[in-house]
């Protein structure tokens, strides 16, 4: 008979604490290892696991032994992904969260610059020098009095457009966020923010022996908070986080090649193979499809016969060709037959990827990084590619206070680049660029459609997913036929059908 238990979930530590004060149970046994020790249990002890979870409770010393054996000793890691960790994080850049923000199989709630009104609050690198800090300093002070100016000027730029929009408090929201979003270009990528950040212990402990070797301080801080926030209540699976704690464990070396030295490395074996840096090259503002599945319709329809049918692919493949165009375009029809905008696409649609170029600005990458199941690898910001204006600075001549803004932190990028090549970035703005190649397979360019395209999305978004949908309309014009945005899927959708 079917028995689902709760195990357990998660709550605020304020109360945990509380409960640990109050000697509950007269012991110590809070702790989410107990339930990765269970689980792990469950391939080799033959009792139930309530009564697993149940004895892991009563010693938890004992529990986080049979971790460390069964994780690092018998290299069954993916226990260590039952135990789940929340975390309040402030007075973190906005340049910085981009690092932590790359682990992808995690969760992020970040304060929002387009609902809040920002107040110019900011980090300054510990690594600047003195000199260094105040010419930081006053090019920062240029860009935060450029975002007072601009957001009211903005604001009412967009109360006048969208007067019909001010009769509802929810109205007159999105309408104050349009200008919020436009204003904060001209912030600084050292602007302070918040999160919520909540990961499993596995991944909390690669996240962390990753961004230990950042060539930030202000990151590599982070890392060790997290790893001191989280050694006292999941000491057992985040040990590889701590070579010296793990030698003296397990008398064995942590190596860290790849996360300390692969960008060396890579600089190393480009610079031998002879490639020279050429600068940005020809600066675009289109997406550029640069590479893509080979016939991409083809593969998908194989795909889903090699699922339907106890057929080998290479035989799904011979099928999918033989249906010629228009029986392609009837297979298509036929499998899209009651999709909506809410849906998901076929799995196989996962088989075929498509690859682009893109150059955008760092408040469009802070978008297209939240989806994180596709692959994403960047450059550095470039003040070459130069920086993205909204089309409401234009339209409300502010251009040359959004340029005063900009050219602030150019001058002192320049300056500070001389001794912190790396660090110098923090004064540069959400408007600058920076090159990125995305790789990602037809169903999850089928999601950025749905969320990017849609009315609601911010322009500079909705400008660049449109560019990577016909992009990939060139190359799968009927499997990528029904890409867009929701709010225009049903008239999309019917003309489709209709053929």
């Amino acid at each position: 008979m079917l028995k689902v238990n709760l195990a357990g979930y998660n709550i605020d530590s304020a109360v945990v604490e509380k409960m640990k004060k109050e000697g509950w149970d007269g012991k110590n046994n809070i702790s989410p290892e107990t339930i990765s020790a269970a689980y792990a249990r469950i391939s080799r002890d033959p009792r139930p696991v309530d009564e697993l979870r149940a004895d892991a409770r009563e010693e938890v010393d004992k529990a986080r032994k049979s971790n460390e054996n069964i994780v690092f000793k018998m290299g069954h890691h993916s226990v260590a992904e039952h135990a789940y960790l929340n975390f309040d994080i402030l007075g973190l850049s906005r340049f910085a969260v981009e690092s932590l923000e790359e682990a992808r199989l995690c969760a992020y709630t970040e304060k929002s610059q387009r609902y809040i009104t920002l107040r110019g609050d900011y980090v300054t690198p510990d690594e600047f020098t003195k000199e260094e800090k105040k010419i930081f300093m006053a090019a920062v002070a240029v860009q935060v009095e450029a975002y007072k100016t601009l957001f009211p000027v903005l604001h009412e730029y967009q109360r006048s457009k969208n007067s019909g929009m001010l009769q509802t408090k929810t109205g007159q929201n999105v309408v104050e966020g349009w200008a919020k979003e436009d204003a904060r270009y001209v912030l600084p990528l050292a602007t302070e923010c918040q999160l919520g950040f909540s990961c499993n212990a596995r991944n909390l402990e690669h996240i962390i022996r990753k961004l230990k070797y950042s060539p930030f301080e202000e990151v590599r801080t982070l890392a060790k908070t997290l790893y001191d926030r989280a050694v006292a209540v999941v000491p057992s699976l985040i040990i590889l986080s701590d070579p010296d704690a793990f030698r003296k464990q397990f008398g064995a070396e942590v190596s860290d090649g790849l996360l300390r030295d692969g960008k060396v490395r890579v600089e190393k074996a480009v610079k031998k193979a002879g490639v020279k840096t050429s600068g940005p090259g020809k600066i675009f503002n289109a997406v550029r499809l640069v590479d893509c599945t080979e016939n991409p319709e083809i593969k998908i329809i194989a795909a889903m016969m090699h699922t339907s049918t106890g057929n080998m692919y290479a035989d799904c493949i011979k099928s999918a060709v033989k249906l010629g165009t228009k029986g392609r375009k009837a297979f298509f029809v036929e499998i899209f037959k009651g999709l909506n905008a809410h849906d998901s696409l076929y799995r196989e649609f996962e088989t075929v990827n498509f690859v682009y170029e893109i150059i955008m600005s760092s408040s469009a990458f802070g978008q297209m990084k939240r989806h994180r199941m596709m692959s994403m690898t960047k450059q550095d910001y470039d003040i070459r590619l130069g920086y993205t204006i909204p089309p409401a600075i234009i339209e409300t001549k502010q251009v040359d206070i959004y340029k005063r803004a900009m050219d602030a932190g150019e001058s002192a990028y320049k300056k500070i680049s001389k001794i912190h090549p790396e660090a110098a970035v923090y004064v540069l703005t959400n408007a600058h660029r920076r090159r990125v190649l995305v790789n990602a397979n037809l169903r999850e360019v089928y999601h950025i459609a749905r969320l990017r395209m849609d009315g609601h999305a911010q322009w500079d978004i909705r400008d660049i997913s449109g560019g990577m949908i016909a992009e990939t309309k060139k190359a799968a014009p009927v499997a990528a036929a029904l890409a867009c945005g929701k709010d225009v899927f049903s008239e999309t959708y019917s003309k489709f059908m209709k053929g």
